[in-house]
């Protein structure tokens, strides 16, 4: 498959690069344990990292242990974590997720895709984004928006929808590389190429061929 060739190499050059740029792009959110890392990622969907990690500060302290999250009151939490967006939704997701892991995980997040998907709110990004870096499991590479956005851009996928993106960098991306390409991705995106109108052409990888 000739195109296919194409990609493998195009996906090349992008890794090359991206890895002379951003060395050292790991996770932006903050937490102290496995438990924490799947809040923070639920909350982070339509929201900043950085007001996900300001949100967190408090709600941290406030709920400190999975039990707090067990027995804490919906409306509540609701307003605990209203700034983040969504609020309704991924609250009613973290509380039946806190059950969830307690009742049939024993308090721990499990260690597969399968299993990990059971838990309500949480899609493959999700996992994919707890899996590796609760456990260096690393099972596929987490699309969020800005790996949606860039992938595209860069040409190496024609699709919108995370989860065919997800295939198509599978395919294109050594599995040794899925890990850290979402975090350069997501750091390139923030400092180089951001999604809000700019001069393009001076993106360090506007001219790859």
């Amino acid at each position: 498959m000739p195109g296919n060739i194409k990609l493998k190499r195009r996906a090349g050059v992008v890794v090359r690069i991206l890895k002379k740029l951003l060395p050292h792009a790991k996770i932006s959110l903050k937490f102290s344990n496995n438990w924490e890392l799947l809040v923070a990622v639920v909350l982070s969907a339509q929201c900043t990292d950085k007001k996900v990690n300001e949100v967190t500060e408090r709600l941290f302290k406030k709920y400190s242990s999975l039990d707090d999250y067990v027995h804490a009151s919906q409306k509540e939490f609701e307003q605990d974590i209203r700034s983040t967006g969504f609020y309704r939704n991924k609250a009613k997701n973290i509380l039946a997720a806190a059950k969830l892991v307690k009742e049939k995980f024993g308090g721990k997040i499990p260690r597969t895709m399968k299993e990990i998907l059971t838990i309500p709110g949480v899609a493959r990004k999700t996992a994919n984004v707890v899996l590796g870096n609760a456990y260096g499991v690393i099972e596929g590479i987490a699309v969020d928006t800005h790996v949606r956005r860039l992938a595209k851009l860069m040409g190496l996928t024609s699709h919108t929808d995370p989860e065919k993106i997800e295939k198509d960098l599978m395919t294109i991306l050594p599995k040794k590389e899925w890990f850290e390409f979402t975090y350069r991705m997501i750091d390139y995106g923030r400092k180089y190429c951001p999604a809000r109108p700019h001069d393009h052409k001076n993106c360090p990888l506007s001219k790859i061929k």
